[in-house]
């Protein structure tokens, strides 16, 4: 587990790390970036870099924290991989399920498999499931996450590489927005996000904007309408079992 810097989180989890490119949102993937570093590092669980590996000791970190934590699962990863097995997804799903003081926040761009595997999957109240849309080309993965029995379900519109309007946003509650960052980030246009913030204005869906990125992510800010954006789903948690 790490202190994570994402604006909508509080700590990154890693079972499994790498992945391959899928869709345009993955051009300039962060992950893949990172991993490269933490191998020259010599951190042992990047060792083969972005290629996917599952971790099993890595099941065992969250029994371990003392106090509820809110914890983005594969920030470094996919965990619907058509690489990861379902056996070890399902012991993924296990250890949050007997975790239930934290929540669990899963991103996933393979749709497909989410769809294809959830009813394999216990989805216990602190499990939130999210889809990356990055954009219009790409609003089919809602369709499927709209399917899956998690008690919060959101989208990542990052990195926002276009417009996406008229999304349906029946069964979704929570939108996050973000611009892509890096050495060559594609730009996001501001009529873009106003555009999502009042679609989700109209569907009553919690609405956070994490960043306008570009080269200076941090120069440039998150200040949208004169203001930030931290909407978030209400959070509920229970004590350890």
């Amino acid at each position: 587990m790490a202190k994570s810097s994402i604006e909508w989180t509080e700590m990154t989890w890693n079972p499994t790390t790498g992945c391959t490119k899928i869709s345009q949102g993955c051009k300039f993937c962060y992950a893949e970036i990172m991993s490269r570093r933490l191998k020259a590092m010599g951190i042992t669980k990047y060792k083969d870099n972005f290629k996917v590996r599952t971790h099993l000791n890595s099941l065992k970190e969250p029994y371990t924290w003392k106090k509820s934590k809110v914890v983005f699962v594969n920030s470094m990863s996919d965990l619907f991989h058509k690489d990861i097995p379902i056996e070890f997804i399902q012991k993924v799903f296990k250890v949050m399920n007997e975790n239930p003081q934290h929540v669990f926040q899963v991103l996933t761009k393979r749709a497909e498999r989410l769809f294809e595997l959830h009813t394999k999957l216990k989805w216990s109240h602190n499990i939130w499931m999210g889809v990356s849309v990055e954009d219009n080309e790409n609003t089919h993965r809602i369709d499927f996450l709209r399917k899956i029995s998690s008690k919060v379900k959101f989208l990542s519109l990052e990195p926002l590489i276009g417009p996406v309007p008229n999304m349906n946003l029946e069964g979704i509650d929570w939108v996050i927005v973000g611009g892509e960052s890096g050495h060559k980030p594609r730009l996001m246009d501001a009529d873009w996000v106003l555009d999502i913030q009042e679609q989700c204005k109209k569907t009553d869906v919690a609405f956070f904007f994490k960043q306008w990125g570009g080269k200076n992510k941090k120069k440039n800010g998150r200040i949208l309408n004169g203001r930030t954006y931290d909407e978030m789903p209400e959070i509920e948690l229970q004590h350890s079992v």
